[in-house]
């Protein structure tokens, strides 16, 4: 009988070890299963859509109450609907009952670490200003003083539930722009059609960014791209693009620097990231006056030209679809 206790003492030491370790691994292929499918549905429902600008109304009043703002649920309800199947759709004033989180937990957060980011607030995220403030501000060029603006309409979001369980927020820009080809600088705000913040599993939990949650990026109203990088790490530290990209390839063979789209849909979603510090350089070349250049971004949202070879203050890494 002592040896039986033992035993059984023995193996359930052994499963208190174990089995949660067993159950994250789990948890981890099923939310990357998931998040894959819903990439691949997202995707797929995009590029059947004409043009992803210009449905609802959006005008601005003299106050919040004498605004008018259909933008995101009319492109739910008559654009992405009609592609997509879609069980339940939310206003900005009832987003929860589309099964979302109260609380979400960004990527990087660490209440020891000022750079991390806090706890973000489902309420304050109604907005397309309250996703990013830079959609409606202006900031200061600390090298040379001089002050830029960016200002939009600032469109309520609106939710929907998926046939498969998911609830995503959607906030929807009705007025975006196509790529023009830019060879200067250029405000990456316009570009934005739609972001996607998508929990895989309703509002059970962990609400944890990369792991139930994530998000997804839409840019350009036709010819449309769907980005949505995986955050890794704060950053790939300073040097030259192969040199960061060494960097993120030693944290995981599959990780790079990100592209210019992927760098476009971290900006837009900045908060669920949750790291402030963003001067970040993208793998995505411009060939100009038979030079080479990458282009890019710091929080501001302004990009620009950096020449091959060039030392950039920091960049992230991040795992591509």
């Amino acid at each position: 009988m002592a040896e039986i206790l033992l035993s059984l003492t023995i193996i359930g030491v052994v499963a208190a070890i174990t089995l949660p370790s067993l159950t994250g691994n789990i948890n981890e292929r099923t939310w990357n299963t998931q998040r894959k499918a819903l990439y691949s549905r997202i995707s797929q429902a995009i590029a059947l859509i004409p043009a992803l600008n210009g449905y609802g109304t959006l005008t601005e009043g003299n106050d919040s109450t004498s605004a008018v703002d259909t933008a995101a649920e009319t492109f739910l309800s008559e654009g992405l609907s009609k592609v997509f199947k879609i069980n339940n759709i939310c206003d900005s004033e009832h987003l929860e009952d589309c099964g979302l989180p109260q609380k979400i937990t960004p990527y990087f957060y660490d209440t020891n670490n000022s750079h991390a980011g806090g706890i973000v607030e489902l309420s304050t995220i109604k907005t397309m200003v309250g996703l990013n403030s830079l959609f409606n501000g202006s900031w200061r060029d600390y090298n040379n003083g001089t002050i830029y603006s960016y200002s939009q309409l600032d469109t309520r979001a609106a939710a929907f539930e998926t046939a498969n369980g998911e609830s995503i927020l959607v906030h929807y820009n009705p007025n975006c722009v196509g790529s023009l080809n830019e060879t200067d600088v250029y405000y990456v705000q316009p570009k934005l059609c739609l972001n996607l913040i998508y929990d895989l599993n309703g509002s059970k939990g962990p609400n944890t960014m990369g792991k139930d949650m994530g998000f997804m990026s839409v840019i350009y109203p036709t010819d449309s791209i769907v980005v949505a990088p995986i955050f890794l790490n704060t950053g790939a530290g300073v040097g030259t693009r192969e040199e960061m990209n060494a960097k993120c390839r030693a944290m995981n063979d599959q990780s790079t620097i990100p592209n210019m789209g992927e760098l476009m849909a971290l900006f837009y979603n900045t908060r669920l990231y949750g790291y402030n510090d963003f001067i970040v350089l993208s793998n995505t070349a411009l060939v100009k006056n038979n030079n080479i250049y990458y282009w890019t971004m710091p929080s501001s949202g302004r990009a620009y030209l950096t020449p091959k070879g060039s030392t950039s203050t920091g960049s992230m890494c991040v795992l591509h679809y």
